[in-house]
């Protein structure tokens, strides 16, 4: 599949970009950190973000948080993340992770926001609208529930 980025694919298939978030993934399990840690963790992810990824990365975590206080804030991939009872439901993959054309927020298996046959579970972010954090509570309060 050819890519519009001008990320060099290693020959082993995946790129720098793609490599440093499997590294990033393996600390984490490694590490399996507190909650405090894992806050620190996304906080510090988050900080390090260049704009507009960190000004709507900041905007996502108190869109969920307010969603659902009850979950845990930790790093997925390197990327900003929540999860309950220790299973990453949803998590925020800034654009320039990628160097893609947009951020998106996910959803993951466990957060069950099945409807039939077919749907969304990532959702393109080039802006943080009044409507877009509505659907993302939406999403949050459906996936804990």
């Amino acid at each position: 599949m050819a890519s519009s980025t001008n990320t060099t694919r290693a020959t082993d298939g995946f790129t720098a970009e793609e490599k440093a978030a499997v590294k990033e993934r393996a600390r984490e399990l490694k590490a399996a950190s507190s909650k405090a840690d894992g806050e620190r963790d996304l906080r510090q992810k988050i900080a390090e973000m260049p704009e507009p990824d960190k000004s709507m990365a900041e905007r996502v975590d108190a869109v969920v948080m307010a969603a659902a206080p009850e979950l845990e804030r930790k790093t997925y991939y390197g990327m900003p993340a929540y999860a309950k009872d220790g299973k990453t439901l949803c998590f925020f993959k800034p654009k320039s992770k990628f160097k893609v054309r947009y951020a998106t927020f996910e959803l993951q298996p466990d957060a069950m926001v099945d409807d039939g046959s077919m749907w969304p579970v990532a959702f393109a972010l080039t802006e943080l609208t009044e409507a877009n954090e509505a659907r993302i509570t939406e999403l949050v309060k459906r996936a804990t529930r």
